[in-house]
């Protein structure tokens, strides 16, 4: 296949600039992949190559707040789980995506399960044909919660971008493994130069915010008792987001009870495995393409 290189994309939504990558062909089945909490749609670079080449269309989005994305005027409004929702519902209008499915890394996870549910955006469930939440459940362990929010919510600055990627190295040693290469794109597409010169992660630090003034918004058994839509989820084997209980109980309800979850436990990962190698990509393809038949 002769495939055309992914494009950078704006889009207004919500009233807020949204950033996305478009990958593959025009025409492809849709896949939606959103990153997690503070990151960025680049993370899903291999997941997207990967589809793409296979003639998949994978839209990677910047959630407002991150990346190339807008930050929030109001971020104890709009930093929150059904905003999200709410421009995930506006991205699929402006795009005409009527069917796709959804890849999502622990925050975008999140968001695909809200979405799916229909509770917070009626359209999503129609249009959402399979679901991946990748190292995330409707219930997340308070410690790794508190975990997230020490590192994100201050992030350090650094005198040069090879001092943030050895940071990167660190914070992120969870994901498994990553080329010399994938670490020095990781940086390089998450890092911001603040005024006095120094690099920083490329990302409103207030949207940990979340976590003061919507406590609970992690906490979403009912909207994942409602998905209807096949479900796959990927957990790290060493998380410490994702508890062998919750996975337990997600067995035997929603999803779980009505026979369409599968649960995937990633060897050599924790919170959240990278979506970069054969191991993590070729279980989503093969349930995407379950799915799509």
């Amino acid at each position: 296949m002769n495939l055309a290189a992914p494009s950078s994309n704006y889009v207004q939504l919500v009233g807020r600039e949204i950033h996305y990558m478009d990958w593959g062909p025009r025409d492809g089945e849709v896949i939606v992949a959103w990153h997690g909490l503070a990151r960025t749609g680049r993370d899903m670079d291999e997941l997207a190559q990967h589809f793409a080449e296979r003639g998949f269309r994978v839209l990677c989005p910047d959630t407002i707040g991150r990346g190339l994305s807008q930050w929030s005027p109001v971020p104890d409004d709009e930093y929150q789980l059904s905003f999200y929702a709410r421009i995930a519902d506006a991205f699929c209008e402006a795009l005409n995506l009527d069917r796709l499915h959804w890849v999502g890394t622990s925050m975008g996870g999140a968001i695909g399960m809200v979405c799916a549910s229909g509770l917070a955006q009626a359209r999503m469930k129609q249009r959402i044909r399979s679901l991946v939440i990748n190292d995330t459940a409707p219930e997340v362990a308070a410690s790794a919660i508190e975990r997230i929010r020490s590192y994100a919510g201050s992030p350090p600055a650094f005198d040069s971008v090879l001092e943030l990627e050895a940071f990167f190295r660190t914070v992120y040693k969870p994901y498994g493994w990553l080329s010399d290469a994938q670490w020095r794109r990781l940086t390089e597409t998450s890092t911001r130069r603040l005024p006095d010169g120094r690099v920083t992660p490329h990302y409103d630090p207030a949207m940990v915010r979340q976590f003061i003034v919507h406590p609970d918004d992690y906490l979403i058994w009912n909207h994942y008792d409602a998905i209807e839509t096949p479900v796959l989820c990927l957990r790290g084997v060493d998380s410490d987001l994702v508890r062998r209980e919750t996975i337990v109980e997600m067995h035997g309800r929603g999803p779980g009870a009505r026979g369409s979850l599968q649960v995937i436990e990633v060897p050599g990962c924790g919170h959240a495995p990278a979506l970069n190698v054969p191991g993590h990509l070729e279980p989503i393809e093969a349930f995407i393409r379950a799915a799509a038949s």
